[in-house]
């Protein structure tokens, strides 16, 4: 690609349908949590979707880290097949944890004690962990296929997949709002899964036909084994094993505050909308990857120009009459819940605004292979968000949602500081060579 000058349209033609895509992706939450709001006690039926999926998040998140692993190191068939074995191993693992959990007492422990779920709450939650946990499958195959699909610059693929995926779940939510009911929190697990399978498949259909293009061994390529693999990915790993802990402990320490499925409930809502606000600008990493060794200054331009929407967006929405219209209107809530998600989503104003450039600067790190700062900048994210969230829930337990809200954004705040000091501790941005493994 690095033939072509690179420009503003060039960017936005990369850019724009991974923005379109993860923006749907966030849409898809919204779709499931509005569904699960047509129950006779939404509260309590979001909260065991909330209290699942965040079990969920022990594999999801390692997955996705395999799509940023595939972006920066395969570029022929030999690195390909290096990365489709450290995936086999990863699955196999994945979904032995997510068999005990689901089918054995250990998924009582880790609900009923570690997450403190109460006993009428806990088989209502386990429910819906034993449909997600299949999510891992559908998504580990959409993650290094589209990572694939990114470095061959056919971005447009994953806008295609996920409008499929949101057609396929609304339809499937209509069907439980109209004919089959929607009385628990399976419900949302189903739509979920379903959304995944149909992305899945087009993802693998569109990256095997670019795969099987790929030349057997590109010239100069240093990824040719699947220690190579393991040597980036593993700091990712780690770092990702560390991270799950702070979506357990932000449901858990949520189970002490005043309100309980109150809380739960609208921390999921606001958080969701927020995400919803800020999915379009996840990939300036990608940006990073494909683009800085071409033009630095544009890159830096660039992600300068789109880095300030998000927390305006979360604004306009969270400070203004707006809020009320969002979330009674698309997000279907109202009376308690939707003045508890409007004040948590206030308490989320500062996640917006630091997001856009720790994806900037992940981007640089990831530029180099230095996989390993990755670890330390989550676990001062963990540190940070835990020991936030003990606090207020002492101090400010009335506070609800807004205590998740403001312990999140405060930790990944401290993410952001971490990264950013270490490429800066390197004297400059990264050097435009090729990945350190």
């Amino acid at each position: 690609m690095s033939d072509v000058p690179l420009s503003w349209k060039r960017l936005l033609l990369f850019f724009v349908p991974l923005g379109l895509s993860a923006s749907l992706v966030t849409l898809s939450h919204v779709i499931i949590n509005r569904t699960l709001a047509y129950a006779d006690s939404p509260e309590t039926v979001i909260a065991s979707y909330a209290l699942a999926g965040s079990l969920l998040a022990i594999t999801e998140r390692p997955s996705t880290l395999l799509r940023q692993t595939c972006s920066a190191l395969v570029r022929d068939k030999i690195s390909f097949k290096a990365l489709t074995f450290v995936t086999y191993v990863f699955l196999v693992c994945v979904m032995a944890i997510g068999l005990v959990i689901a089918y054995t007492p250990v998924g009582n422990g880790i609900f009923g004690i570690l997450f403190g779920v109460d006993r009428e709450l806990l088989p209502s939650v386990l429910a819906v962990y034993g449909v997600l946990m299949f999510v891992s499958v559908f998504s580990v195959i959409r993650n290094i296929y589209q990572g694939i699909i990114i470095t061959n610059n056919r971005t447009k693929w994953l806008t295609i997949g996920m409008v499929i995926r949101l057609s396929g779940m609304y339809l499937m939510s209509l069907y439980f709002v109209h004919i089959a009911g929607v009385h628990s929190g399976v419900v949302g697990a189903v739509i979920f899964v379903f959304g995944m399978v149909i992305e899945a498949s087009v993802s693998f259909l569109e990256g095997r036909n670019i795969a099987r293009r790929m030349p057997l061994k590109k010239e100069g390529h240093p990824v040719e084994t699947r220690g190579d693999v393991f040597r980036f990915y593993k700091p990712l790993l780690y770092s990702s094993f560390v991270a799950m802990f702070i979506g357990p402990a932000l449901n858990i320490m949520l189970g002490k505050t005043d309100g309980v499925a109150l809380a739960i409930s609208s921390f999921a809502v606001a958080g969701s909308l927020m995400q919803l606000m800020l999915s379009f600008f996840m990939y300036i990493h990608q940006i990073v990857l494909n683009y800085y060794r071409i033009d630095p200054v544009m890159v830096r331009r660039f992600s300068l120009a789109i880095g300030f929407i998000p927390v305006t967006l979360v604004a306009l929405i969270a400070y203004t009459p707006l809020g009320y219209w969002v979330f009674g209107h698309i997000m279907n809530v109202d009376g308690i819940l939707l003045e508890e998600s409007l004040r948590t989503l206030r308490a989320f104003i500062l996640y917006p605004l630091v997001m856009p450039w720790l994806d900037y600067g992940n981007g640089l790190i990831l530029l180099e292979g230095q996989t390993k700062v990755m670890l330390r900048s989550q676990l001062a994210n963990a540190i940070c968000t835990i020991a936030l969230l003990f606090l207020l829930v002492a101090i400010v337990p009335h506070w609800n949602g807004m205590i998740g809200a403001l312990a999140q954004s405060v930790g990944l705040l401290a993410e952001a500081v971490i990264i950013f000091l270490v490429v800066r501790r390197m004297g400059r941005e990264p050097k435009l060579s090729q990945p350190k493994i």
